[in-house]
């Protein structure tokens, strides 16, 4: 990220800086190196206890590099980046290192050869910047409510991908119904009789182990659900970007804030016969199962009333229509195992044709990149699937790259 001039801040944020800056007092840039030892000690610097308190690195690096330009020096080995200070006259470092954050205080021997350890006073001073830096950051915090907004509606953005975990979460949940479903049929016709003698005589209990195994395999049937559909909200996302229908952050949160239907379709051709047939059966299954749960558990049909009538008690249906809100039929309750056959086959489905390349991008955990929509690197990789396994091995080397800071 650059920084930004004068010219590009609005008024009320200018008047922001201000306020940050005489926030940040007495902490001030370092300047030029005032003897020829200053550059060779920052480079022999050791990390200060005090400086682990400081707010985290963007924030440091927006408000001292971006809204009050200090001057700062860009990546060294295991550093990202590095914005000499001073305060007192002494000079220190806030680096960004491979461990994190810090205030790092320089080599005072000027025959030294190695970093050492901080002294009181190099530690006090550590505690007096991270207070100067705290004090900055809240005041600015107008200027990084304005600095998100403008980075928002561009396309230096990485989405976060959460994919992995969300379906192993399914998997877990899918397993586990599994399991017990195979448990209860082994165990289904199994008696545990225990006979207990009182004063008054012999009393018989009978417990059927299967039906606790059926309530339990019955919930893990709905939380497998209700996992699917929300990794399904995650994943129609990155779909939508691979594929270069949300092109940016504005398009990204605005698909977030919106229903299942649109994530859907920004994903999946709904004009696609097969695409248009796993649509309808998981809208009904949703409104059953995952609505079911989450809005009150009512029947998973809607049935929230009894009628009473000369036929007996009758299921009041609510539709959530607003022209029809009750009703006496509806659409069959999905079974358990039914429900989950139908998901099986929906996943069989979204990684085919061409959204098929996109699987092992998003299963590899990677956030989705907005400049590769706009520049063609999406679009040629998902061209096929031996294009994305090896655009993806290039692309992990590099985020391997920049996790070890080995530049």
């Amino acid at each position: 990220m650059g920084t930004f001039s004068r010219n590009t801040l609005p008024s009320e944020i200018i008047a922001v800086r201000d306020t940050a800056r005489n926030a940040l007092d007495p902490l001030k840039p370092a300047g030029k190196p005032e003897d020829s030892d200053e550059s060779r000690c920052l480079a022999l610097s050791s990390r200060t206890n005090a400086g682990r308190e400081l707010p985290p690195y963007y924030l440091v690096y927006f408000l001292l590099v971006d809204l009050l330009g200090f001057p700062y020096l860009g990546r060294w080995e295991k550093t990202a980046w590095i914005v000499p200070v001073r305060i007192g006259g002494r000079l220190y470092g806030i680096e960004h290192r491979k461990m994190g954050l810090g205030v790092f205080a320089p080599a005072l021997n000027p025959t030294a050869t190695r970093s050492g350890t901080p002294t009181a006073q190099q530690e006090d001073d550590a505690t007096e910047i991270v207070a100067c830096i705290r004090r900055a950051v809240t005041a600015a915090e107008p200027y990084f409510e304005w600095r998100a907004e403008q980075a928002a509606t561009g396309t230096h953005l990485n989405v976060l991908n959460r994919s992995p975990g969300l379906f192993s979460r399914y998997e877990f949940f899918r397993g586990r119904f599994l399991d017990l479903r195979e448990e209860y049929q082994r165990r289904k016709d199994e008696r545990e009789v225990t006979k207990t003698k009182h004063d008054f005589g012999e009393m018989t209990s009978v417990r059927f182990p299967a039906a606790h195994l059926s309530d339990e395999a019955h919930w893990n049937a709905q939380a497998a659900v209700d996992a699917f559909f929300s990794w399904t909200e995650h994943v129609f996302i990155h779909l939508a970007v691979l594929q270069g229908r949300a092109q940016t952050g504005a398009d990204v949160a605005e698909l977030a804030d919106s229903d299942w239907k649109s994530k859907f379709k920004g994903a999946l051709d709904v004009t696609n016969p097969d695409s248009k047939k796993h649509y309808d059966i998981l809208l009904e299954l949703r409104l059953q199962i995952r609505n079911f749960m989450a809005h009150g558990a009512f029947g998973k049909r809607g049935e929230a009333f009894e009628f009473h009538s000369g036929a007996g008690a009758v299921p009041l249906l609510l539709t959530g229509k607003q022209k029809h809100k009750y009703s006496f039929t509806g659409a069959p309750a999905f079974a358990d195992a039914k429900a989950i056959a139908k998901i099986d086959s929906f996943v069989k489905h979204l990684w085919s044709g061409s959204t098929a390349p996109a699987q092992e991008y998003i299963e590899s955990g990677l956030p989705t990149i907005l400049s590769y929509v706009h520049d063609g690197t999406y679009a040629k990789a998902m061209a096929s699937c031996k294009e994305m396994s090896e655009f993806l091995e290039h692309l992990m080397y590099r985020f391997d790259s920049a996790a070890n800071m080995d530049w």
